[in-house]
């Protein structure tokens, strides 16, 4: 959603900008092509920021990249005028099968995006049976959780990306293989968002958001899952000069903080049908945007 993000962020000469996830650089190419501004790009990956030297090399002088969290956005620069947030896999990560996010091909289970800490093989082969039933049905909104949870449980130990795939496939049961989706779709999802926290480095990162973003900042996020969109859409109407009441009918609640965002979107923007014609990726990607008030 490039030409969406760029509408809604509104690039400006002399201005500085925040990529949050920056992957393979697509949005800080935009936003600087755009404007005479500066980017400062953060990723979790490595790999993204060792890719990601060309374009330095290329923007001499104004684009920073620096791996780490986006959640530490404000602790990495005071002040910007927008921040961008592409949310999910990369398709750089997608598209490895040695990274273990996707089962299209067998790879080592492991769904990192920093290369650190707990893979996706480590929680599965070694947490209890509640646990695991509780993440896949939390994070994938899987209904049959349990019962791929006791499946997982009853072949461990579970390495690979396809061996899991076909576990939970199994699990699922042939009506399953009718369905649009992969029947391991939820789960990979489920599994993914627990090893790398990121509800809770998307409720940070917000946070954080707002911390540095100037008056008429703008904040743009880009997620592609309704828990994510949920807690975008929350934080922002919360936090916004609109807060929509739950009923026509009740009388308007007093906001939980103090109006911080003009809302850019009431709705979501989605991709448009030139987009999904081009990248069947983007069909669940949906946009929200808020313009920071002055304090």
């Amino acid at each position: 959603m490039l030409n969406e993000v760029l509408d809604m962020l509104a690039p400006r000469d002399g201005a500085s900008y925040v990529d949050g996830t920056f992957g393979g650089g697509g949005y800080a190419s935009a936003i600087l092509e755009a404007a005479d501004c500066t980017v400062l790009g953060i990723d979790r990956d490595p790999d993204a920021i060792a890719r990601g030297q060309k374009l330095v090399e290329r923007f001499a002088g104004r684009l920073t990249l620096v791996q780490g969290e986006f959640s530490a956005m404000d602790q990495l620069t005071q002040s910007s005028d927008g921040v961008v947030l592409d949310l999910g896999v990369s398709s750089f990560q997608f598209d490895q099968p040695a990274r273990g996010f996707s089962f299209r091909e067998d790879g080592p289970l492991d769904m990192r995006m920093s290369l650190s800490g707990e893979s996706a093989a480590d929680f599965v082969n070694t947490t209890d049976e509640r646990t695991l039933s509780l993440t896949i049905s939390r994070y994938g909104e899987e209904k049959n959780a349990r019962r791929i949870a006791r499946a997982i449980i009853a072949a461990r130990p579970v390495t690979g990306t396809a061996q899991l795939a076909a576990i939970v496939s199994e699990a699922q049961g042939p009506a399953a293989l009718r369905h649009a989706i992969h029947p391991a779709t939820r789960t990979f999802q489920a599994l993914r968002i627990h090893v790398n926290d990121e509800l809770g480095e998307l409720e940070r990162g917000l946070d954080a958001a707002l911390n540095i973003l100037k008056p008429q900042g703008r904040l743009v996020v880009v997620s592609f899952h309704s828990l994510e969109d949920r807690m975008v859409k929350q934080f922002l109407s919360s936090r916004s000069t609109s807060a929509p009441r739950a009923s026509r009918h009740a009388p308007a609640s007093t906001p939980s903080h103090s109006a911080a965002f003009q809302l850019l979107t009431t709705r979501p923007r989605t991709p448009s049908a030139e987009e999904l014609s081009s990248n069947p990726r983007s069909r669940s990607a949906k946009l929200r945007a808020g313009l920071k008030l002055a304090a």
